[in-house]
């Protein structure tokens, strides 16, 4: 079958998902293509190149909200979870993109069409739609990589320096709900952009600078 750039991505992708994104190699890859790794090189110039291919081909697969009817709350929620459920079905190369590619997002990617539409219709100003998005893509980002990596649920383990011993045992502590926190701050988002856009209506905050 002859080679594509379509099919060196999606057995990257492959590889990335069953031994992580340094374990990739032009020369590993080849051998899944049963091909010589030279003729790699007529498709993509490098592994960099591979990366942001197979970066790219995941982000299209993300799925669109599609409740436009619904309040603007229900499809920032619907819109991370989906998000993250991306971000859990490849974490390694989402990981991986999560801390070497801050460009991975870019303006016409269905996240980021999505996110500014819903920010907008929130009754964010124009002029700080993409501010507020870039926050929020931010904070989700930066909540899915410490999860991803297991930094999160490590220090949410963590026993509050002021706890009582007594109170709070290694054998009585539970594990972290990652759901549940991950709930937690898009709820937070959610309620901090309202209080800013309440701030707005009357005068306090929004637009200023």
């Amino acid at each position: 079958m002859p080679l594509t750039e379509a099919g060196i991505y999606a057995a990257a992708l492959r590889l990335i998902d069953e031994d992580g994104v340094e374990a990739l190699t032009m020369r590993k890859l080849a051998t899944e293509l049963d091909a010589n790794p030279m003729s790699l090189y007529h498709h993509v110039p490098n592994k960099e190149a591979v990366l942001r291919g197979v970066t790219r081909m995941v982000g299209a697969q993300f799925r669109t909200v599609t409740l436009e009817n619904a309040p603007w709350q229900e499809r920032i929620r619907l819109l991370a979870t989906d998000f993250r459920n991306l971000a859990h079905r490849h974490p390694e190369l989402m990981a991986y993109s999560f801390s070497h590619q801050p460009d991975f997002i870019q303006p016409d990617d269905p996240f980021w069409t999505a996110l500014t539409a819903i920010v907008e219709a929130a009754g964010v100003p124009q002029s700080e739609v993409s501010e507020i998005a870039a926050l929020m893509v931010a904070v989700v980002i930066g909540v899915l990589g410490a999860e991803l990596n297991g930094s999160l649920q490590q220090w949410a383990s963590l026993k509050p320096p002021a706890a009582d011993a007594d109170e709070v045992t290694d054998a009585g502590r539970s594990r972290p709900d990652q759901d549940h926190m991950f709930r937690l701050v898009i709820d937070t988002l959610i309620t901090g952009l309202e209080g800013r856009l309440s701030a707005g209506r009357d005068g306090q905050g929004v637009g200023r600078r």
